[in-house]
């Protein structure tokens, strides 16, 4: 019989529909193509068809925007925000707006054509969450900005442009509103039980097992009790913090190895699957506010679309029930 299970922090509905249960072999589709061979602007030797870095890790004092890079980040090219100007907030009635103010950014992880994530070194994942850090905390110093997301869209499918490996983070003038809904939740547990909810869920997937893919000394990897998607995924530290960016050396390592590890499990498990990689993180300058908050990644394969009932009821069904997924994903060989 299919399940009604209950988002612990947000509320939400998710329909487990267990009558349909599908293995990873009957969720992989085609494998993804994107145009062979061509030009590629973030392969080395490139640095003059993109935008000005803004950071990069080199070797040898190297000149900026020139070869002999490890990573480098740069305005994107056809931002979503820009990051000039005043935030003009204003009425028209009813309705509220603003300028389109903020920061777009790419992060390119390699300065080889590497198509994944999971196929870069421990050292390359490392500098990544080093390049996230960095970001973040220079542009949290513009008091325009309010948040900053940290994302990465794996295929086509998921919404990347480019096959070569890389990230990208967009600040924000306003909080959206799925990050309130999680802020939200938080306080509310914390409220009633005085414990932060995500510590607790951490607790019980280690005790339980069931949803448990991996841990290290720093970090666990787990199936969500209430996953939207087939093989959703989380990484959560296991130490209660705020904010990404407060994250120490031997968390980077630690975090390093078990995404690394965790990537590699969902693409061999699932055939090299389009994905999107979020960073949740608590609003910018509000550690006081928002104490109750734990940062985490969520990974999220296109597996499945979402369609008329999700849109119109906001609760999502999942094919896969998230104790088979954490199965699945324990088990593979590599």
């Amino acid at each position: 019989m299919p399940e009604l299970r209950k988002d612990p922090i947000i509320g939400r509905w998710v329909i487990i529909a267990t009558e349909r249960a599908k293995r990873p072999t009957d969720l992989i589709g085609p494998p993804e193509e994107f145009k062979k061979g061509g030009f590629c602007p973030f392969c080395e030797g490139n640095e003059d068809k993109t935008p000005k870095e803004v950071l990069a890790y080199r070797k040898n004092n190297h000149q900026p925007n020139t070869p002999g890079w490890s990573l480098r980040v740069v305005p994107n090219k056809f931002p979503a925000l820009q990051i000039e100007g005043g935030l003009g907030k204003r009425g028209e009635g009813m309705f509220d707006k603003m300028n389109g103010v903020g920061a777009h950014e790419v992060i390119i992880e390699t300065p080889q054509h590497v198509k994944i994530m999971s196929q870069l070194s421990l050292k390359q994942i490392e500098d990544v969450l080093w390049a996230y850090r960095d970001r973040i905390l220079d542009l949290k110093k513009d008091k325009r900005f309010r948040y900053v997301i940290v994302f990465k869209n794996q295929g086509n499918a998921a919404g990347a442009s480019l096959e070569h490996t890389h990230s990208q983070i967009i600040a924000l003038p306003i909080v959206p509103k799925r990050v309130i809904e999680e802020i939200e939740g938080a306080k509310r547990y914390y409220a009633y039980k005085d414990r932060c909810v995500y510590c607790d869920i951490i607790r019980q997937e280690i005790d339980d097992k069931v949803r448990l893919i991996q841990q290290n000394r720093c970090f666990v990897s787990l199936s969500p009790f209430t996953p939207r998607f087939p093989f959703e995924t989380w990484i959560l530290p296991k130490s209660h913090d705020t904010y990404f960016e407060d994250v120490l050396k031997e968390e980077i390592e630690q975090l390093a190895a078990i995404l690394k590890d965790t990537l590699t499990r969902i693409d061999k498990t699932l055939n090299y699957p389009p994905y999107n990689f979020l960073i949740h993180n608590s609003p910018l300058n509000k550690k006081d506010e928002n104490n109750s908050y734990h940062w985490h990644i969520e990974i999220i394969p296109k597996l499945t679309k979402v369609a008329g009932f999700e849109w119109g009821t906001g609760f999502y069904i999942n094919p896969t029930p998230p104790e088979e997924a954490a199965k699945y994903l324990r088990e593979v060989e590599f």
